[in-house]
């Protein structure tokens, strides 16, 4: 990897962990509105977005999450999986807004994965909480995508890293 690589990496990942810290209690409860999401969109302009998003959830959960173990499985679990099949479909998908619409429905309805976490660490309902989870995923992704696509015309994600 080179090292201009591992530095826009490490930036995002401390960029997710400063968004994320902002509304801490927003961030683990049945009802999530964690505003770091939206550099999840990243991860369309370049698959080598992954590490820094991945490690961003990581170290934020490990720091700051009151589930402990769970958020770090379930978690990193959860962003690496959606992330993948984002990095899948990408092989195949070439327009940036429908790739960004993908991934937004991608992690949206993949936040059953969190439902899970959150009906085995505090026996929230399963059903409701995929619902409530995945409005605030969804919620954030899907106003993230004209602002990272209009970053994006400034920044050249595709070309940072």
């Amino acid at each position: 990897m080179k090292v201009r690589t591992l530095v826009v990496n490490g930036l995002i990942a401390a960029l997710y962990i400063a968004v994320s810290a902002l509304i801490v209690p927003f961030g683990f409860t049945n009802i999530q509105f964690r505003v770091s999401e939206v550099f999840n969109h990243l991860i369309v302009f370049d698959k080598r977005y992954f590490f820094g998003i991945v490690i961003g959830v990581f170290l934020y959960n490990l720091l700051f999450s009151p589930l402990g173990w769970f958020d770090l499985v379930f978690g990193v679990a959860h962003s690496a999986i959606s992330l993948a099949i984002i990095i899948l479909l990408a092989k195949y998908i070439k327009n940036i807004w429908v790739l960004l619409a993908a991934n937004t429905i991608v992690f949206t309805f993949n936040m059953f994965i969190i439902a899970f976490e959150l009906k085995l660490a505090l026996q929230f309902p399963f059903m409701l909480t995929w619902y409530t989870t995945a409005v605030g995923e969804f919620v954030v992704l899907a106003i993230g995508i004209p602002i990272i696509y209009a970053l994006n015309k400034r920044l050249k994600f595709g070309r940072l890293i």
